[in-house]
């Protein structure tokens, strides 16, 4: 519709052009002459429209095309012109197609004194519309099908992934923490699997700690009951037995039943832990006393293997600290540094302040760690030598649970070792701990 109203005021311009040179060429009426003449062919070859200059009585004084020249015309837009208006009107005609009216008046001394017709077909730009029309369309149903074929590579390329990854979260579900995802590229969906696989990797790795802790746990329970047992049938497959070899027996199964005991104690502690039962009881603590009663209650431990223990303290040292939770972490650090170290050795104990942390520093001179075995030693069960941890009655959870212990008073465990020159452990405390202030 845009270019037919163009075309329409284009006529009503070129109306008024013309109606401008007819009043120049006339005195006081449109009448015949050559000056018209001229004008309507000239502008109707030059414009392709057709022109008919009309007086005041409705009869056509020029025609470009010479075929209703002296005819009276009843169009209503002439009719409308002679009142003074200019009109335009399309019509349909049979044998022209689309065409535009446009009558224009002619005005001399304000009287209408006639009127400019101008017929101009409109198919042209019917054809021109329709032309861009279809070249829409064309323009619509190819971009139509780009979009559709972009669409489904997208839709592909996304799918794809996502159906993979629906694949393997099936498997892991039925059981299969072997399965990964491949990652591809460094997109969002390449991001979800990479998280997806290392969330598998931790998951078998929690899962074959699980079967690790489930079998050790069998493992230690199994080795004191298969003792009692063997010691109870022992003494049941016996007729005549001495009080002796009973009181023999029964100490050794007392000891066992100490064993499974303690065993139990551990796996309990550190299951309150992990479920984050085990609520620190924070009161301020004079760690200096802590040590001495420490060393107090291990020096006959220390004494029967001959092994000197001495205690350096460059400052008196008090923070807020779960005592007794503390006590058990480093009994157990002290405890451990007693049973492998040689008779005759020598532990150090020292307490000093480094930058803002309470160092606890306890250092032994005997058969030390490998190197290797450095970053396993807080695991639960983990022996360094099995055979010689259980015959020092180890259960190999004792240094898992100070590592746990501390870590709740936001403080860190260092270690470092030589065989057969000794080991070294950095209990690091942050001097606030507990909200001292």
């Amino acid at each position: 519709m845009n270019y037919i109203n163009q075309k329409k005021v284009h006529l009503f311009t070129q109306g008024n052009i013309i109606a401008g040179r007819v009043i120049s060429v006339i005195n006081e009426e449109i009448v015949e002459n050559v000056g018209i003449e001229d004008l309507t062919k000239e502008i109707s070859k030059d414009l392709k429209i057709r022109v008919l200059i009309i007086n005041s009585k409705g009869v056509v004084v020029s025609d470009s095309y010479d075929v209703l020249k002296g005819s009276i015309l009843r169009h209503y837009e002439l009719e409308e012109s002679l009142k003074g208006k200019s009109v335009a009107k399309q019509h349909n005609l049979e044998k022209y197609g689309r065409t535009m009216y446009v009558s224009v008046p002619i005005i001399l001394n304000t009287k209408v004194i006639g009127a400019v017709f101008i017929s101009a077909s409109l198919e042209d730009i019917y054809k021109n519309i329709g032309e861009t029309m279809r070249s829409f369309l064309y323009l619509s149903f190819i971009s139509l099908l780009i979009t559709g074929f972009i669409s489904f590579i997208f839709a592909k390329l996304i799918s794809t992934p996502i159906e993979e990854l629906t694949n393997s979260i099936i498997k892991v579900h039925q059981g299969n923490l072997e399965e990964r995802v491949e990652v591809r590229g460094n997109d969002e969906l390449s991001n979800l699997g990479s998280s997806f696989n290392l969330m598998i990797t931790r998951i078998a790795q929690v899962e074959q700690q699980r079967k690790d802790f489930v079998a050790n746990v069998s493992h230690e329970l199994r080795t004191p009951l298969s003792a009692v047992k063997l010691l109870s049938e022992s003494l049941l497959h016996q007729d005549h037995v001495k009080v002796e070899t009973y009181r023999e027996f029964l100490t050794d199964i007392d000891s066992e039943v100490d064993r499974l005991n303690k065993i139990i104690e551990n796996l309990l502690a550190l299951v309150d832990i992990d479920k984050g039962k085990l609520i620190l009881d924070y009161q301020i603590t004079y760690i200096n006393y802590l040590i001495e009663n420490l060393i107090h209650s291990l020096k006959p431990l220390a004494d029967n293997k001959n092994i000197e223990l001495l205690f350096y303290e460059k400052e008196k040292i008090h923070a807020k600290l779960d005592q007794i939770k503390m006590q058990q972490a480093l009994t157990n650090i002290i405890h451990n540094a007693i049973k492998y170290t040689p008779n005759g050795g020598k532990i150090e104990i020292s307490l000093y302040m480094e930058y803002e942390d309470i160092v606890i520093k306890i250092e032994d001179n005997g058969i030390g760690i490998p190197e290797e075995s450095l970053p396993y030693i807080f695991e639960r069960f983990y022996r360094v030598d099995k055979a010689r941890a259980r015959s020092t009655g180890g259960t190999g959870l004792g240094l898992a649970i100070s590592h746990q212990i501390i870590s709740l008073h936001q403080g860190r465990i260092e270690v470092s070792s030589e065989i057969n020159k000794g080991t070294i452990f950095y209990i690091r405390l942050p001097k606030d701990v507990g909200g001292l202030s």
